[in-house]
């Protein structure tokens, strides 16, 4: 079958940094799926990986990324009870396993949810990871409720990138929270207010930027963007007995003694936690798309891709991989095969 991979870690720039493969075509066992795939999402996750994960060497075997996709069953591993050949399916994948810039790939069904029917395939490439992703964040790691949060504020770092536009959905729709959000370009600004945003503000001065608006602490706060870089403003701005949430990692550790004071709780959110470890209730990113599918085909959500590009092919790929390493991207990128 085709894939794009690569050897060795390089520059987007260079020329082998991506290469058009034939590799043999997977087969399912167990709980997999081998998914015909016909879109896919590209993430900043990809970026990061193909930096990182292959520097100072060369690979024997091409290494193939890619975790968000969607397309068909066509065949299944003994053991799979919760889809058939010919179920539409959408996923976010396994960081562990090889990727979905492939025309195949074999997936864990507890990973796996059935397409929205009412979007199209590039529309629903778009969600998986970030829906995961911002799904888990509020619902498993600050255990939000629109019961007891309803009317709360909460300040979502970098609202216009991928995760940030859905978040800022399921922070309105489910959860009747009142939503602050960060931009710094007006087509930036005008998305997350698209997305249902309350106020929009300038993340270069964040602290004054929320006190201009008349609100002086915030109940929570989701960074998708830096936690050491917001790490003080964050701090400065959160409630006592608030909750931070960060999906970015840091590069020193984290000052977690400025949060005693004012007993404050702080995750880590990471969407391949579930598959890298195996855990017990990984079925639960099954019922989770499950449930944004629905919420999708409703119209209580709306679509985030606002960029899509065709083609499985290395120079596709590239240029995806470009455009995201650019830091401009607004909602998501997606390849169409």
């Amino acid at each position: 079958m085709k894939a794009v991979g690569f050897n060795t870690s390089l520059p987007i720039t260079d020329q082998h940094s991506f290469i058009d493969v034939d590799i043999e075509k997977p087969v399912p066992a167990g709980y997999d799926l081998l998914v015909k795939i016909q879109a896919i999402s590209v993430n900043p996750v990809d970026y990061k990986v193909r930096q990182n994960s292959a520097k100072d060497t060369v690979l024997d075997a091409p290494k193939i990324i890619g975790w968000d996709a969607v397309g068909m069953v066509e065949q299944v591993g003994e053991n799979v009870t919760l889809f058939k050949v010919g179920d539409a399916v959408y996923y976010a994948g396994d960081i562990t396993k090889s990727g979905s810039y492939a025309e195949y790939q074999v997936i864990d069904e507890r990973l796996v949810g059935k397409k929205p029917a009412n979007l199209s395939l590039e529309e629903s490439a778009g969600i998986p990871l970030v829906a995961l992703t911002a799904w888990e964040i509020f619902f498993d790691r600050m255990r939000l409720s629109p019961e007891r949060d309803a009317g709360k504020t909460i300040l979502i770092i970098g609202g216009a990138g991928g995760v940030g536009s859905i978040a800022i959905q399921l922070a309105k729709k489910l959860l009747g929270l009142r939503v602050i959000t960060t931009a710094s370009r007006p087509e930036t600004t005008d998305w997350c207010l698209k997305m249902g945003a309350d106020r929009v503000v300038n993340h270069k001065d964040l602290v004054n930027e929320i006190r201009q608006q008349g609100v002086q602490h915030v109940d929570y706060i989701v960074d998708f963007v830096d936690t050491n870089g917001y790490w003080d403003a964050m701090t400065e701005l959160i409630k006592p007995q608030g909750h931070i949430a960060s999906i970015t990692g840091s590069a020193e550790p984290v000052v977690l003694n400025k949060l005693k004071s004012k007993s404050v709780t702080f995750s880590w959110e990471l969407m391949f936690t579930r598959s890298s470890y195996q855990t017990d209730d990984m079925i639960e990113q099954h019922r989770i798309l499950n449930r944004v599918a629905a919420l999708y085909d409703s119209g209580t959500l709306i679509p985030i891709v606002n960029k899509v590009l065709n083609g499985l092919s290395a120079d596709t790929v590239k240029s995806a991989h470009t455009q995201l390493e650019s830091g401009t991207t607004i909602g998501k990128l997606v390849i169409v095969f």
